[in-house]
């Protein structure tokens, strides 16, 4: 998978809404309305991921979820990242 370009990055993170991108990452924070729904959240997140396989990073604290995308095999942010990321924003919707 190759690395996308600044700009292909900045044209994709402007399409999917929530996610900023940090370095070499995209990252979203979700708040739920409590604990078991983050831990119900971040079940549905780690289900629909080892479908893609393609893992985030997954930070529970509390009622808030906070989700990190990166290519690690590229060394950057791939269309996977993207795709993902759309994803996950379709099933917190």
């Amino acid at each position: 998978m190759d690395k996308l370009s600044h700009a292909e990055i900045e044209t994709r993170l402007a399409k999917i809404k929530g996610w900023q991108r940090e370095g070499d990452a995209i990252t979203r924070t979700f708040t739920l309305a409590g604990f078991p729904a983050a831990l119900l959240f971040a079940s549905a997140v780690g289900q629909l991921a080892e479908r893609q396989n393609h893992h985030p990073d997954i930070l529970i604290k509390y009622r808030d979820v906070t989700l990190t995308l990166s290519t690690h095999d590229a060394g950057g942010l791939t269309i996977k990242d993207f795709e993902l990321a759309g994803d996950i924003n379709a099933i917190a919707a």
